[in-house]
């Protein structure tokens, strides 16, 4: 028994195994609680089921979380990026719904680039607050949080938005070889950050910047523009969010768009193994942990779980899937059923192992 545990002990020790563990029995859950859960079917060439819809409805909390990862990852936070999502769409849509042809394509890509544009200025905002002026980060971006949410409400005059915009439909519901639009966006980003941190040196100097900011200054290490850059790609990936949301519902809200997507963004970073410390960090977690909410998400949903009672069992969930992944509480917890722990060595490379 103990050279079988010793054999699965380094996969088990990989950051990926229980999130993907966690992810399997989640579905699993579902398909048993549902039996045409995981069936896909073609229709209109285009592919359809419960898997699909948890692919394109997480793709916005990923890129959302795919930003806040490397936000975390220099020690930081982002609150702002729900607000930021919410301004993006309301500047999207109110310059669509003015213009004499809502489905003219250049209408729309003007539409985004200016909205892009404006998410890109605010990223610098939160950039200068933290890195140039030193504000702690959880309060340069509730800042933005708080005044950006009013500056949507702004934007929209405190009404709802609706666009009738075949283009702009499709960033979040148009298809693409069979599937939606939105998985190969939120892929496409996914691929670009891995390859810009993992195959550049950006990715070590982001680590070591949240690792120790001031022996990485005393190194050669510019952390504040690293910092600042950081905050920059976190309000872009929010602002193409924030493009799905809207176009998912053909309308903009100032107060919904958005609303609490930091805080699933920030619990996936954390499910997908990456410290809020700062540090090293770990891109694939993060989008299986995007996965695992969204799908925790439809699986509340599918059970009937009244909305009084879907936050806190989602929370409850959350809490559990972090104690499983955590290597103290798994070692605590062999103790007390009397199980041999791993070796120093061990300890250590199971807690250093977190792939990209």
């Amino acid at each position: 028994m103990n050279a079988v545990a010793d054999r699965l002990r380094p996969l088990t020790g990989h950051r990926l195994f229980w999130p993907v563990l966690v992810l399997v029995v989640m579905l699993l859950a579902n398909a048993v609680n549902r039996p045409g859960f995981l069936a896909i079917e073609v229709k209109n060439g285009h592919l359809y089921g419960s898997l699909v819809d948890i692919l394109r409805l997480s793709a916005p909390l990923m890129l959302v979380a795919l930003g806040m990862t490397l936000v975390i990852a220099t020690g930081g936070i982002d609150l702002s990026v729900g607000s930021l999502c919410a301004i993006a769409g309301a500047i999207a849509c109110l310059h669509i719904s003015t213009a004499p042809d809502q489905n003219s394509p250049s209408t729309v890509l003007t539409a985004v680039a200016l909205a892009f544009g404006a998410a890109l200025v605010l990223g610098a905002w939160n950039g200068v607050l933290v890195a140039v002026i030193g504000i702690q980060p959880i309060i340069a971006t509730l800042i933005l949080m708080v005044a950006g949410r009013g500056l949507a409400q702004l934007i929209t005059e405190g009404q709802i938005i609706t666009i009738n915009s075949g283009p702009y439909r499709a960033i979040g519901l148009g298809h693409f070889l069979t599937l939606p639009l939105a998985i190969f966006t939120a892929l496409a980003a996914a691929l670009l950050i891995a390859a810009l941190t993992r195959r550049t040196a950006l990715g070590l100097i982001i680590e070591s910047v949240g690792g120790n900011a001031e022996a990485s200054r005393l190194a050669g290490i510019r952390s504040g523009r690293v910092t600042f850059l950081v905050y920059v790609v976190s309000a872009a990936c929010a602002a193409i969010a924030g493009f799905m949301m809207t176009a998912n519902v053909s309308s903009a809200d100032g107060n919904a768009a958005g609303l609490w997507v930091e805080l699933d963004a920030i619990l996936a970073v954390v499910i997908g193994g990456t410290s809020l410390a700062g540090g090293r960090f770990s891109l694939g977690g993060t989008v299986l942990g995007a996965l695992i909410i969204q799908t925790l998400t439809t699986s509340v949903y599918a059970l009937n779980i009244s909305p009084q009672t879907a936050l806190l069992f989602k929370a409850v969930v959350v809490i559990a899937v972090c104690l499983i992944q955590s290597p103290a509480f798994r070692a605590r917890f062999r103790r007390r059923r009397g199980a041999p722990t791993p070796g120093p060595a061990a300890a250590r490379r199971e807690k250093e192992q977190v792939p990209a």
